[in-house]
């Protein structure tokens, strides 16, 4: 599991960073962010296990069943609150959602845990990751449609595809942060041995006005 940089929000319900991988329907988006609102509500209340899973019936022949990475954000207004991914899955996507959200919630080291006053303050965010495919030219990296993952000497850094349209960077500057995530030199994704990764995202939160 990985946690996120620091990041502004973003002002869209929905935003789609993806060029061919699947798609969620309303239905999904609005039942995964109900799965992980309920899986923090009910470690603070102290309530029914994870296992039990969200109670609401899932959506019939819907793409949840599919076995995907993903990262839940929690924002308090417009700051983040907390940040934790996993980028592949072994499990479905509503289970990792679940785990994920309290992950994010209690265990992203940057914060305290959440309590139940804050949540109640607290919107939430959820980027499905398309499969990871090696980058041979970073020159192909598109700002806008990638999220980057790198590899070198033992250590690593991701970075949703989101962030850098938040952020104002170009393409150089967003690799180069790639690298200091990873605590490398700048650059370090054209090193002999570097393995850079490109990944897409479907990524979607609570609507304006849903929290208080």
């Amino acid at each position: 599991m990985v946690n996120e940089a620091q990041r502004s929000r973003s002002n869209s319900a929905v935003s789609w960073y993806t060029d061919s991988m699947c798609t969620f329907t309303q239905e999904e988006q609005n039942y995964l962010l109900a799965v992980a609102r309920e899986a923090i509500t009910e470690a603070l209340e102290e309530c029914a296990s994870g296992d039990a899973g969200c109670q609401r019936p899932a959506p019939e022949g819907s793409a949840l069943a599919q076995c995907l990475g993903v990262f839940v954000t929690l924002h308090k207004g417009k700051a983040l609150r907390g940040c934790i991914g996993r980028m592949s899955a072994a499990e479905p996507l509503t289970a990792t959602v679940r785990t994920m959200a309290r992950e994010a919630a209690f265990r992203d080291p940057r914060f305290p845990p959440l309590t139940l006053e804050e949540l109640a303050r607290c919107s939430l965010e959820i980027s499905v990751l398309s499969p990871f495919k090696l980058c041979a030219d970073p020159d192909s990296v598109v700002v806008g449609l990638h999220g980057l993952y790198l590899v070198h000497q033992g250590r690593s850094g991701v970075l949703l595809p989101q962030v850098p349209l938040e952020q104002g960077w170009d393409r150089t500057a967003y690799l180069d942060y790639l690298c200091i995530k990873a605590s490398l030199p700048p650059h370090s994704y054209r090193a002999p041995g570097a393995k850079l990764y490109t990944f897409t995202a479907v990524v979607f939160s609570e609507p304006p006005g849903a929290v208080a």
